[in-house]
């Protein structure tokens, strides 16, 4: 979890700005009375604005453990003030950045850089980079793996939150480099781009995920401590580093008779708690999906994965060998789905550049799923080689169809979107000489890719489906009915484009919209039916925040095609009042209505499922609303304990126990059980759930791309029975006492 500040509403700036102002200062006053009195004013003022009950300030406790598919951020709101002192200060250092001379110009040394902007090299300094720098580790032993030298690699997440990786390659160099006058091991730690994967006839690697040579000396850097372990030639070497600097010297052992073949690398790290804004805490999930990857993707390599746990019934231990690589990967994307066909397997090499690929379409999805690899690397936003296999696999199939006379009229032509309904495809490239985008790698550059996979992708799929007719009429009969839907859905579609989101007259009747017509400060709550939504309606800031309520559980798209969604009156409403535009076309964000979209459901298992419906939708309608970090949960109090003129609001389970227990034995208090929105009052609502300076936001972000299809596959798609088996393997998780139904 991490604690994201969300930027306060321009009104509430202004309002903040102008009350700092009109505060006077005695001469002597601090910048700290100067803040207090602020803060009084400002309190004094917002009283007026929104009536307040005697409540107990809300104390933060940790929340439950979300799903593991998504990467969820606890966000609450700042409070900023503006003091006299701080306009001085602001005169003062726009005098001093007129006096800019040579003196004012940085120069960074070794690591220096790294720690001082260290979200250019992990990209962030929350859990993402936290677990980027495991992935930075594991990138190197699968490098090795990949050059043929390493078969086994080991993964342990200590209990005290740090990470060991170990891999039987060939160890990294500990001999003198002839520039730095150094070992090699101190080089590649402590020295930016020193590495051997820079390419030519003195690279280490012919294919590699490392580019820059800098993954290693930037887990270093920012981690407070380092040991390494390296193995070669009869003996075993050790150092210790504490960010980013040598605290030992490299020491050096011979192995018994009996080991004395043994060879590898093993780096533990411990990452440093003055770099990250959240506790130092690996998740389990998220690394064993990225570990599953690798394997699907190397499928002569076993990787490792071991979490201990001061108590060992909790140590965890899993080993990933998949033999059948990619067609195994779509395999399992695809298990709990209605096959068209077998796997369709791809494996070639092109002018040093080889290409695996595995495909298969389903009858009973209605959205694609591709996901790309380069050097093992997984490219999130695409690159050339998928933009190679989309246009390859359009004009195969329209050349196909025409030649068999399946797509007899001439004038038709099948998309892009149409041809790849259905289809789930992993495409994974072995590039020499790689170009990605920055350090972490999320799009492949390489234009010579692109011609290659698009040659490769037409021959190999024509010969196949020439050698299969029965495929090919399964996939282009799939693909006609999804053209003969999108027709179907055009006059919806044009009446998605042609009304203006800006005009009253095209919104929902239902929604309660603000007056603030930025984006930026505005939010949308999606409520559940009318009665939760007549309380939102009254408790919520009318400037900023807007109401749309809910009738029932929304269409299920997961299992409809796009005639049914665009058919159905409340997808209607949320395609018009957040402005979303139409599927399959570029997502962008400066026409949202909205850059905040929480949903706000009540605490039943109804409430559950139409949070799952929505998100459903929106992840398969707009995955960018994800990637942009529009989607939110809005967290309500489940309990209301009231002792006295005390009245205190607990989100879980935990924080009602914490809270009886720190009352007297004897004390006498009441507990209410909130079930539904609509059960608060709209003041109860505001303080606890609508106000952004006390409530609790779950921000939902796309972590693995792979495991967030199979969970909306499982949950929401036509298969029956491996829903059942789901349900029936994790019944013995869940208190039967607890369960509200």
């Amino acid at each position: 979890m991490v604690l994201t500040p969300l930027k306060p509403p321009r009104y509430l700036l202004l309002l903040r700005k102008f009350m700092a102002y009109r505060c006077p200062l005695p001469a002597s006053s601090s910048s700290s009375s100067s803040l207090q009195c602020s803060s009084r004013s400002l309190s004094s003022l917002s009283s007026r604005f929104r009536p307040s009950l005697c409540f107990k300030p809300r104390v933060s406790f940790p929340l439950r453990r979300s799903p593991r598919r998504f990467l969820v951020q606890n966000v609450v709101s700042p409070r900023a003030f503006m003091s006299s002192s701080t306009v001085d200060e602001s005169l003062q250092e726009g005098a001093r950045s007129k006096a800019y001379g040579s003196d004012q110009i940085q120069v960074l040394k070794g690591l220096e850089p790294v720690r001082k902007r260290p979200g250019m090299y992990i990209g962030s300094t929350g859990p993402r980079g936290l677990h980027h720098l495991v992935y930075e580790i594991l990138d190197n032993a699968i490098d090795e793996a990949q050059a043929g030298y390493a078969s086994r690699i080991e993964v342990v997440l200590h209990s005290d939150n740090s990470v060991s990786i170990a891999d039987d390659g060939r160890g990294i160099p500990t001999d003198l480099h002839p520039v730095t006058q150094k070992s090699a091991l101190e080089t590649v730690l402590t020295v930016l781009h020193a590495g051997g994967k820079f390419g030519g006839s003195n690279s280490g690697y012919s294919v590699s995920g490392g580019l820059h040579g800098v993954g290693l000396s930037v887990v270093n850097a920012l981690s407070e401590g380092l040991e390494v372990t390296v193995w070669r030639d009869g003996r075993e070497y050790q150092q210790k580093y504490s960010r980013g600097n040598p605290v030992t010297t490299l020491t050096c052992q011979i192995f018994p008779v009996e080991s004395k073949d043994r060879q590898g690398t093993r780096i533990r790290f411990w990452p440093d708690k003055e770099v990250f804004t959240t506790a130092i805490e690996f998740d389990h999930n998220t690394i064993s999906g990225r570990i599953r990857e690798l394997a699907f993707l190397n499928p002569k390599l076993t990787i490792t994965l071991k979490r201990e746990d001061n108590d060992p019934e909790k140590s965890q231990y899993d080993e990933y060998f998949y033999a059948g690589g990619l067609v195994e990967y779509v395999n399992w994307l695809n298990m709990d789905k209605k096959t068209l066909h077998d796997v369709v397997g791809l494996s070639r090499k092109v002018d040093g550049i080889t290409i695996d690929m595995a495909l298969q379409w389903c009858s009973d999805a209605y959205s694609d799923t591709i996901l790309g690899y380069a050097n093992s690397i997984r490219t999130i936003d695409g690159g050339t080689h998928i933009d190679g296999f989309k246009t390859s696999l359009t004009r195969t199939l329209n050349n196909l169809g025409k030649k068999s006379k399946i797509v007899k009229d001439k004038d038709v032509s099948l998309s892009g979107e149409h041809v790849r309904e259905g289809l789930t495809c992993i495409v994974s490239v072995k590039v020499p000489s790689p170009e990605f985008e920055g350090q972490t790698k999320t799009r492949l550059g390489n234009p010579e890719v692109r011609k290659v996979v698009e040659q490769c992708v037409q021959e190999y799929l024509t010969e196949y489906l020439e050698l299969h007719p029965d495929v090919l009429d399964s996939i282009l009969s799939k693909a006609l009915n999804a053209l003969k839907a999108a027709l179907a859905a055009k006059r919806a579609r044009e009446l998605v484009r042609q009304k203006s989101v800006l005009r009253s007259s095209s919104l929902p009747g239902k929604l309660a919209d603000c007056s603030s017509t930025n984006p930026e400060e505005a939010e949308i709550f999606i409520v559940e039916g009318d009665s939760a939504g007549g309380s939102a309606k009254q408790g919520r800031d009318r400037r900023f925040q807007a109401i749309l309520p809910l009738r029932g559980k929304i269409l299920n798209i997961e299992r409809r095609d796009e005639a049914a969604m665009y058919k159905n009156e409340e997808i209607q409403n949320l395609i018009l009042g957040l402005g979303l535009g139409v599927k399959g076309e570029d997502f962008k964000k400066e026409a949202l209505r909205y850059h905040r979209i929480i949903i706000l459901t009540d605490a039943d298992v109804d409430g559950a499922h139409i949070r799952t419906l929505l998100l459903t939708f929106f992840y398969r309608y707009q995955r960018a609303l994800f990637d942009e970090g529009c989607i939110y949960v809005g967290v309500p109090p489940l309990y209301k304990v009231e002792r006295g003129k005390q009245v205190h609001y607990c989100y879980d389970d935990e924080q009602l126990k914490k809270l009886q227990n720190s009352f007297p034995q004897n004390a006498s208090y009441n507990i209410q059980r909130f079930k539904g929105l609509g059960e608060m009052m709209p003041a109860q609502l505001w303080e606890t759930t609508l106000d952004p300076e006390r409530r609790l936001l779950k921000q939902l972000v796309v972590e693995d791309a792979a495991e967030a299809n199979v969970v909306f596959s499982s949950l929401m798609g036509a298969r029956v029975d491996g829903r059942k088996e789901l349900i029936k393997n994790s019944a013995s998780t869940i208190n039967i006492e607890q369960l509200d139904i």
